[in-house]
């Protein structure tokens, strides 16, 4: 039970790095920072265990960095797909 509440808050403070790294206003709430912070600790975790540093349920610093840059490109590809236009349309 513990695990899963530590995963979660990790994962939010992933997803509140990587919102704060990626530069612009994001149209985001806060599960959905939730969402991807979690979704990039898991890749994160899979990439960091896939080189050999250690077991995806181990906090180590190479598996952080990697969900810091994982939640990054996923609030970047989030923010494409739902959010609108920053310049403002010529009529």
């Amino acid at each position: 039970m513990f695990a899963i509440i530590g995963f979660l808050f990790f994962g939010l403070v992933i997803g509140a790095l990587a919102r704060l790294i990626k530069p612009g206003r994001q149209n985001l709430s806060i599960l959905a920072t939730l969402g991807l912070g979690v979704v990039g600790s898991v890749i994160g975790g899979l990439l960091a265990s896939l080189i050999g540093t250690g077991k995806i349920t181990e906090l180590d610093f190479l598996g952080t960095v990697f969900a810091v840059v994982a939640a990054v490109l996923l609030v970047g590809t989030a923010e494409a797909l739902t959010g609108k236009s920053k310049t403002p349309e010529l009529r």
